[in-house]
């Protein structure tokens, strides 16, 4: 798990959060309002607003489109949680059995508090280190 997780807060630019994912390498971004977890957004939920990669010169596009939606109206809400009492092998059965590729992780007692984030990335490291 990822402790000092980066994140954004609801009212945040869309154009900010794609920037951050960009600049630090990241797919998976927690998304707040004040203290509490509300979401989550990723770098496929972005390329999937994107134009670039489909058709020569339509960068301008992108930033109308980054500029029409908010960050609500792209990311996850309520999105499948964990916490830091859950073992490995319960993160691995769920990533197992869906679709998700980060699980945000949550205080034990207040499931709006975010403590983290853990990755299938995060998964596979851990397995290869017991080898």
């Amino acid at each position: 798990m990822t402790e000092n997780v980066l994140s954004v807060n609801i009212d945040d630019d869309l154009k900010a959060v794609k920037n951050l994912i960009n600049s630090k390498k990241i797919r998976h971004v927690p998304v707040i309002k004040g203290k509490k977890l509300v979401g989550i957004i990723s770098k496929t939920d972005l390329n999937r607003l994107a134009f670039t990669g489909l058709f020569e010169d339509q960068e301008d596009a992108d930033e109308a489109i980054f500029e029409m939606l908010n960050i609500s109206q792209v990311m996850t809400h309520k999105p499948k949680v964990v916490s830091s009492a859950n073992s490995i092998k319960e993160v691995a059965e769920i990533f197992a059995s869906s679709e998700f590729h980060a699980l945000p992780v949550v205080n034990d007692t207040d499931p709006t508090k975010l403590e983290g984030i853990v990755t299938t990335t995060d998964v596979i490291k851990y397995m290869l280190d017991q080898y």
